[in-house]
């Protein structure tokens, strides 16, 4: 199962238009279907601020959306605590909706579909790490990829 960031709801709406893509976004509605592609509720959010249209597609198809509960709000705090995070004093990296998505990813013990950018080189302070760097981290260690890497390892052909 792939748990879907924003940024990945995103980047395949903007640059995959529905109009000029349709086989891909029925594959992406059969994914979703039978439940290999699923949200947290907060990416929903998200998509839904910054593209209407794309949260209204995914609701339409029935996503399957994580709701956020204890166990993920508490996982979301630990790591949390891994990036050297106080109060609300985020860096430049993960925000506090990154932290829950990720958390997300782990309650279901599943893959996260994310388009933030892999930093080639690491900063010193952990608070300014991307998601990908966070999923890398001794204690999250969940595998992450990008909407490009899923279709790729899919194998799926769209003619």
């Amino acid at each position: 199962m792939q748990v879907l960031d924003a940024s990945s709801a995103l980047y395949a709406w903007d640059n995959y238009p529905f109009e000029q893509f349709p086989p891909l976004w029925a594959w992406l509605a059969r994914q979703i279907a039978t439940g290999q592609l699923t949200i947290s509720a907060v990416a929903l959010e998200e998509v839904g601020h910054k593209s209407p249209d794309a949260a209204i597609w995914l609701k339409a198809q029935q996503i399957s959306v994580m709701p956020m509960t204890e166990a993920i709000l508490m996982d979301a705090l630990r790591i949390k605590g891994l990036l050297a995070i106080e109060g609300d004093q985020y860096g430049s990296g993960v925000g506090e909706n990154d932290l829950f998505i990720i958390a997300s990813a782990l309650a279901h013990g599943a893959e996260l579909l994310t388009d933030e950018a892999r930093q080639p080189s690491l900063p010193t302070n952990r608070r300014s790490y991307k998601i990908p760097a966070v999923c890398d981290l001794p204690g999250v260690q969940t595998r992450c990829l990008s909407f490009v890497e899923y279709l790729k390892r899919s194998q799926a052909v769209f003619g």
